[in-house]
């Protein structure tokens, strides 16, 4: 059972990072550790928004066909 249980964490973790699912957890993360605990976090429908303007503002990134 122990190694069931591993080995369901192990690809929730994987599927997470595979399809970026966990960018606004590391980006949270990354707020609180540099600039505090009390760091104002956006919503994560804000920060993906902000994420999804930023890509399409971003020739290179390929995120449009046209």
């Amino acid at each position: 059972m122990n190694g069931l249980l591993r080995a369901g964490r192990w690809v929730r973790w994987y599927v997470r990072e595979l399809t970026d699912e966990s960018a606004y957890d590391r980006y949270v993360a990354h707020l609180r550790r540099h600039q505090g605990p009390d760091a104002a976090v956006p919503s994560r429908r804000e920060f993906e928004r902000r994420r999804t303007d930023a890509r399409e503002a971003d020739p290179r990134e390929g995120f449009r066909c046209c």
